[in-house]
């Protein structure tokens, strides 16, 4: 294995960083309950029938992810029942 390739720990590791840092990021504009897991099940909902896509689509997902899709997301689960257990 290359330097470069990640292992499933790193690369699971790297996910919730990002997942942290938007959770971080939505928090500074008044979202103060959100959490890293909330981020990741908004952007791996798409996924659930497709699969997980190659890293680089996951990553531009979770950078790119807006706050209104992200309320959106929210409103339609709790509206529908919990998708986080």
């Amino acid at each position: 294995m290359s330097s470069e390739e990640m292992n499933d720990r790193q690369l699971e590791e790297a996910i919730e960083s990002l997942c942290r840092s938007k959770a971080e990021e939505f928090r500074l504009v008044g979202y103060e309950h959100v959490t890293s897991k909330d981020i990741w099940n908004c952007v791996s909902v798409k996924y659930e029938k497709e699969g997980i896509p190659p890293l680089y689509m996951l990553v531009n997902d979770i950078l790119s992810l807006k706050v209104m899709t992200f309320m959106n997301f929210m409103t339609i689960s709790a509206y529908k029942g919990s998708t986080f257990d």
